[in-house]
């Protein structure tokens, strides 16, 4: 059913929520204790086959492709609801796949999906594990660990700050290393692991990047004019507008707040360029590194502290009662787990256990 070739061991099934259908990959037996894993921009629940494999027999994976994403049926993100169309999709797939109570596990934008997750969903989370998230703050146009936006209107963020070279050439299914700012294979391998790794499934993972659904209400994503630097602000669909600070309104107060709250583990590359405090994904670092002309300087937009950010909230959540650990992954990049999987499965598992 997975239009991605899958890893002896992966299940693949779609199944049917009252939201959408939802292609889901599995792995182990079907009444293992449920880790869901969650999956980050340009890429699909693909890049959790080998993680999922290394789960002790005990545990059950379930990987889907998020909404826009790989082979799930496609239906638009309403970004104005922040990350919540992803939550209740969730939400709907775990009553579908009789899931009462699960680990749950967000990379990237998963990780700013699983921030929203934890409070939505309550008692049914076991415990929750953070890969390089992005800031529950969102991402772009917000400065300080409190996440103040730089402009009211949120203006570099959002659809517009998209390279459109890059939705372009995945669009077309570009596997060429032709376009060395926005060939598909070049960023992954630039960007998503430490160069010079090269995964062994490079072309399945590349697969998995260009499974996302393109277009102006997909991604990159609608924006408007802004006249703020640098003259773009959010739209209203897609993912990366989504995760614009502009829509993330009052949920990391209930992340913040929620109860019962879920051990949490945070694992990141020691080397990540995409999620950082100095990301060369960030107009704020751009702007600052003269790649992006008319930088207001720091005082009004500065590089975003994004890894501050987390670790602000996260030690607000543990100041509420609850308990976190931030383990970094030397020598790797974005996608740690895709580097070092032995070493990734060795801290989940041990995070999964210490919580059951």
């Amino acid at each position: 059913m997975s239009s991605i070739p899958t890893l002896p061991g992966i299940t693949s099934q779609m199944i049917a929520t009252p939201r959408l259908k939802i292609h889901t990959l599995t792995s182990g037996p079907a009444t293992g204790v449920p880790v869901v894993f969650i999956h980050g921009n340009a890429a699909s629940a693909t890049f959790w086959e080998e993680i999922m494999l290394k789960l002790p027999a005990r545990f059950r994976g379930l990987a889907p492709d998020l909404r826009g994403y790989g082979d799930t049926e496609d239906k638009l993100i309403d970004a104005t609801r922040g990350c919540s169309d992803w939550v209740d999709d969730l939400l709907a797939l775990a009553l579908a796949m009789k899931l009462p109570r699960y680990h749950v596990v967000g990379h990237s934008m998963g990780g700013a999906i699983t921030f929203n997750l934890i409070p939505a969903a309550g008692a049914s989370i076991l415990s929750a594990t953070l890969v390089d998230p992005a800031s529950p703050y969102g991402f772009g146009g917000s400065k300080g660990l409190d996440g103040a936006p730089c402009y009211a209107d949120c203006a570099g963020s959002g659809g517009g700050v998209v390279n459109p070279e890059f939705p372009k050439l995945m669009a077309a299914g570009d596997r060429s290393s032709d376009n060395p700012q926005a060939s598909p294979r070049v960023v992954m391998n630039s960007f998503y692991w430490k160069p010079p790794f090269r995964p062994t499934r490079e072309e399945d993972l590349l697969t998995s990047l260009m499974s996302e659904k393109v277009g102006p209400d997909k991604y990159p994503g609608d924006f408007v004019p802004s006249a703020n630097w640098p003259g773009v602000g959010p739209g209203v669909w897609g993912p990366i507008n989504a995760v614009s600070p502009k829509y993330v309104g009052d949920s990391v107060k209930r992340f913040i707040a929620t109860q019962p709250k879920p051990p949490i583990l945070w694992v990141r590359g020691s080397d990540d360029q995409i999620v950082s405090d100095t990301s060369f994904f960030d107009l704020g670092t751009l702007g600052k590194l003269g790649f992006v002309p008319g930088w207001p300087g720091d005082e009004v937009y500065p590089p975003q502290p994004m890894v501050g950010q987390t670790r602000a909230v996260l030690q607000k959540y543990a100041a509420g009662g609850g308990v976190y650990w931030e383990k970094v992954i030397a020598d790797t990049g974005h996608v740690p787990y895709i580097e070092k999987p032995d070493e990734f499965a060795g801290l989940l598992v041990k995070h999964l256990q210490s919580a059951q």
